[in-house]
């Protein structure tokens, strides 16, 4: 299944990355925290709990499961290419979102790197037409012509 998520619309998405745990997993995964114990480690989450929703990560088409090491059965986690085109802007949008509202907390941004040119970057929504930052109160859906 490694390139396909397996549900079709987007409500089966946000359930399954709404859920506490999965999010901070494809969080944590994304910004590097790949391996079993450091996600353990980093999330404060029981192994049971953890094995878990690794498992329905996996099985949904969002990470998979590499061994690194030949002589155990020890595993680390990766988002899949569907993953990262899906959840990656999610998780961007979220945890920008969140750093921003932290009051009375220091957080620091985690810096992001934009591999095509090599430059730290802080990425944003953008109009395809006129390419300008779209803000939230800027943005409104078409009628589509379908009776509802």
């Amino acid at each position: 299944m490694a390139d396909q998520v397996s549900f079709p619309h987007g409500q089966a998405f946000l359930a399954a990355i709404s859920e506490r745990w999965n999010y901070q997993i494809l969080r944590e995964v994304f910004f590097g925290v790949c391996r079993f114990g450091e996600l353990k480690r980093a999330l404060g989450i029981s192994a049971t709990m953890l094995t878990s929703r690794l498992g329905g990560l996996v099985e949904l088409g969002l990470l998979e499961k590499r061994a690194y090491r030949p002589d155990k059965p020890w595993y680390e986690y990766r988002l899949t290419a569907a993953a990262r085109e899906l959840v990656v802007p999610a998780i961007v949008s979220v945890t920008r979102w969140a750093e921003s509202q932290a009051s009375g907390l220091a957080l620091d941004a985690r810096p992001l790197l934009h591999t095509t040119c090599g430059e730290e970057t802080e990425p944003y929504l953008a109009c395809s037409s006129c390419h300008r930052p779209i803000e939230a109160a800027a943005l409104k859906p078409l009628a589509t012509g379908k009776a509802d």
